[in-house]
Formats: C-alpha cells, structure tokens, sequence
C-alpha cells in the first residue's frame, strides 16, 4: 500500500479499540526471556511494527502462532543473535537488553523507527554497562556481553525514558541480586509489563515515579497474559468524532490512562459520556488548546499531532509545547497544504485555527503525523491523498475497515 486516500465524512456508530501497540512489543520482547509458552489475548496482531516483531521473533528461534486476536509464542531453539535485514524498529533495543540478560550476549540491528530528532541510545548502552556488560557498535550492529549473569546495581536515569527503564526492568529480572531504578516513567505500557512479567515469575515492587525495584530469579516460566487498551488509538477516535462532528461509542476505552487528554478535551469543546466499558462522543464544537507534552500522565508527545489538528478545526490560536522532540513539528507542514495557518517558535508550535482545510497530497512522516492527516482529510473538502501510508498501519489495526465501518470515506491506493 503506497496511498490512503479519504474524502470528508462524519464518522458514526461503535468501534473496539485494538490491543496497545506500545505495550504488544513490548510483551513480546519480554518473551525471549523464557523457555516456555506465553500466550497473549487481545494482541494487535493486524499492525505492520508488529508483524516486524513477530519476524524478528522467529529469527530468534520463536514459533508464532496466531488464531484471531491471540497470539502464542513457543521456543523451538534459542539464539542469541538477530540476523534481520529489513526495516528495523527501534524496539530491537529491548531485545537486545532480553538476549543479554537470558544469554549473557546479543547482537541485533542498530535500532531504527520513526525519526523525531535526537532519539540516540546512550541510556541504554549505560544500563548495560551498570549491569556489567560491554557494549560495542559493529557494522551495522549493536553488540552486548557480560562475564556470566548481569550484577544488579542502582540505575539513576538522567530522565524519564519510557524505554530505558523498560530495558532496564528487563535486564534486572534475571540479573544476580537486585536492580534498583530511580527516576523510572511509569506508563500503562510500563505497569502492562511488570504484570506479565510477574506472571512469569519476575520479582518486581514499583515505588511510584521514585523508584522500581528488582529482585533477580533464577529463570522465568510461561504465562498468559491479555494486552491493554491502546490509548493513542482510543485518543484518535475521539478526536475524529469531535472534528468530524460524529457520534460514537469507543469500546474497550481505557479511561484510567486517558484522564489527563480527557480533561484538556473536556475543556476544549469535546462532548463525551461514559458509557459500561465505553466513552460515547457526541461531536462538540473545537476551542483553542494550549498543551505542553510531559511524561505520564501528562499528554505524552505522541499525542500533540492529534491536538493539533483538534487545534486547526477551532476559532483562535491553539499552542503546543514539546520540549522532548520539538523536531516532531515536522506534520505542522502537511497540514500547511491543506490549509491549516501555523508557526514555529523555537520549541512552540502555534496554530491558527479556523481555516478552511482543503484536501491535498500530502505526506505521513511518521505514524502519528500519518493519523494526524487521515484525521484531518475527513474534515476537509475534496481528496486527501496521504502518502507512506505504511506508517499509519505501523500503529492502527484495520484502519481502513474501521473507519469505512463508521461511514467513512476511505480506500487503499496502490
């Protein structure tokens, strides 16, 4: 698929949030840690980063099984290193950190995905090394190696990196005595893993945002375990009703993740209720937002393109603020074609809302600008034809047989 192409349309009916991307890769990740069979419930098994997963995973001696929306993962030989010549995703990190602590070695591809500014690995490579390891770059490889089992330790991380304390509660499940990691960003993603984790027999207490503590074991067993919600996708929904002016009932929608965005879109015009198990949208009328992104559960970085289109469909000037990856703008100039009136102010993005968006050619840089655009071209006059489509399948299980379920105009264009 090189092209989505979407037409204006109100977006109306039900619509089941998938399993979270963010936390599926994780899991499987976590995986390679054991032995033993992990079977996973409510996987989103229809997404492209996932698929690359899953690859990777058979690379590793893995056999997938798939049958619906559950996935097993059985070991048929253990390997420790990932041989894999195609797109690359930044989650191979994560495995790396896996290979090391299982095997006391690992090598895989030098970690890729979206590109949002400076987004190098040096935490990561000082989480191996404070756990004894030496790392090195070859080719285009990332390699680890420690003399027998990691040695738990102390971790300060200089900031709150979703992945690095994610690598870093890995490492330290079968590490010798224990990991203590302070200044951890705990994320649903991040509590999804230590609760499957703890099913396999991992040792782990969480301290809040001070500290999480892990006690090594000798070896982790097999377990089942159901993925969450996916906030971004249930966060996308409600955007799209708002400025389509729809009416829809999100099921599966994960509120205790959402309080924050909910509060901020409350706020600003958005009309929704709880209903069992779903939130229901009544469109709304769009007002000017003013966000900063911050760790959780604050609006996290991924969010802002959301906000912004939500911020081009009101009257007045909308303000964004994301110190993490301010090189994330780059959507703000697609959205340009179509229409949307905005500048950049070192790390501020200003939006001036209330033009008439007209559908355009336009490009998804990244997964979450891609939804962004296909958000923003329901709303718009005409076509919208977005490019690299792949990106938004990276994230969005079923996209185009969602949103033509809901009435929306969309199609594949090869």
């Amino acid at each position: 698929m090189k092209y989505i192409k979407v037409r204006k349309s109100t977006l109306r009916g039900k619509v089941t949030v998938s399993g979270a991307k963010n936390s599926a890769l994780k899991l499987l990740s976590a995986s390679i840690l054991s032995a033993k069979d992990i079977f996973l419930p409510n996987f989103p098994v229809g997404l492209l980063d996932v698929d690359v997963h899953l690859e990777m995973l058979k690379h590793l001696g893995k056999e997938i099984v798939i049958s619906g929306s559950n996935v097993t993962i059985k070991e048929l030989n253990a390997v420790d290193e990932l041989k894999w010549e195609e797109r690359s995703i930044r989650n191979t990190l994560l495995m790396l950190g896996c290979l090391l602590t299982r095997h006391g070695k690992g090598r895989v591809p030098l970690p890729g995905g979206c590109k949002l500014g400076e987004r190098k690995y040096d935490i990561h490579v000082m989480i191996f090394e404070s756990l004894g390891a030496r790392v090195w770059e070859e080719e285009n490889y990332l390699c680890v190696a420690s003399e027998g089992r990691l040695k738990g330790t102390d971790i300060n991380l200089p900031m709150r990196s979703t992945g690095a304390t994610e690598n870093a509660i890995l490492c330290g499940t079968l590490a010798e005595g224990t990991t203590t990691i302070w200044n951890p960003h705990i994320r649903p993603e991040i509590i999804d893993l230590i609760d499957m984790l703890s099913k396999m027999g991992a040792d782990i207490t969480v301290h809040g945002q001070q500290k999480i503590v892990v006690n090594g074991v000798a070896e982790l067993k097999g377990c089942e375990h159901q993925v969450i919600p996916d906030n971004m996708e249930a966060l996308t929904w409600l955007v799209a009703s708002v400025v389509t002016n729809g009416d829809l009932e999100i099921m599966n929608f994960p509120f205790e993740h959402l309080e924050v965005p909910l509060i901020f879109l409350r706020e600003s015009g958005a009309k929704f209720f709880t209903g069992q198990n779903s939130l229901i949208v009544r469109g709304g009328t769009p007002y000017p937002i003013e966000i900063s992104t911050g760790p959780y559960p604050g609006i996290n970085s991924d969010m802002q393109p959301l906000f912004a289109v939500f911020g081009a469909m009101s009257q007045g000037v909308s303000k964004i603020i994301d110190l993490r990856f301010p090189g994330r703008y780059g959507y703000a100039e697609e959205l340009h074609k179509m229409g949307m009136s905005y500048e950049e102010n070192g790390d501020i993005l200003l939006i001036n809302g209330g033009n008439k968006l007209t559908g355009a050619e336009v490009r998804a840089v990244d997964l979450r600008a891609g939804i962004a655009l296909l958000i923003a071209g329901l709303t718009a006059d005409g076509d919208t034809l977005i490019s690299d489509a792949w990106q938004i399948t990276r994230g969005y299980e079923n996209i185009i047989e969602k949103v033509t379920n809901l009435g929306g105009i969309i199609e594949e264009v090869n």
